[in-house]
């Protein structure tokens, strides 16, 4: 039997700081009603996401599926945990597995080709930090993609042959793709997209407005 998890006596329940193992996790969050990370013996809180925040990751797979249909790869959006080496549980934004060994998950991804995060004030820096570094760790992985939710702004990680990552930044300083819409390479899964396309439906910030 699984033990109930114990909260430590100096933190307060309403900061979710549990600690537990990884398997006790599983099995508590299977019982939630809300998602949790897991993360180094503590789980996290999930939290809820501006309406850009939860557009741009649909766009994202609204163009990786008819792209990938036929192949066997399942896009998630936002509700498929992974598992990275030092078991820690997270959910992307977007993550895209073409594996086999995934084709029968049911609680979580372990080989992903992609994922993506969507940023935010609140999630910026776990993941540009931990989250990214953990992400890279996972040997599958060929693509790190970072989407900024209020300006035209998407940094892409891509995995070379030589297992070397490259960097490329797409951007463009007007809320508007009139001008400018330069393209987004997947190099991973054949595929390049329109900046504009990821922000489809999404009304961005200007200068002023940030």
């Amino acid at each position: 039997m699984i033990a109930q998890p114990k909260l430590i006596p100096e933190v307060s329940q309403e900061d979710h700081q549990i600690i537990m193992s990884a398997d006790e996790y599983l099995v508590w969050e299977s019982q939630q009603e809300e998602k949790y990370e897991y993360e180094n013996g503590k789980i996290i809180a999930m939290t809820g996401g501006t309406v850009p925040h939860s557009q741009i990751p649909a766009n994202l797979a609204a163009l990786f599926i008819p792209h990938l249909r036929g192949k066997g790869c399942k896009v998630s959006v936002s509700d498929a945990k992974v598992l990275v080496r030092s078991r820690k549980y997270y959910y992307p934004d977007v993550v895209l597995s073409c594996d086999d060994r995934d084709r029968f998950s049911r609680d979580f991804l372990q080989y992903p080709v992609l994922i993506a995060e969507v940023l935010s004030p609140t999630t910026e820096a776990r993941d540009r930090g931990i989250k990214q570094q953990s992400y890279m760790a996972i040997n599958t992985l060929q693509a790190y993609v970072l989407i900024d939710s209020e300006r035209p702004i998407v940094e892409v990680y891509q995995r070379h042959s030589d297992r070397a990552w490259e960097y490329q930044s797409i951007a463009i300083e007007q809320t508007t793709f009139e001008q400018d819409d330069p393209l987004i390479p997947i190099t991973s899964i054949d595929l390049q997209f329109p900046l504009s396309a990821l922000y489809e439906n999404v009304d961005l910030l200007d200068s002023s407005q940030l």
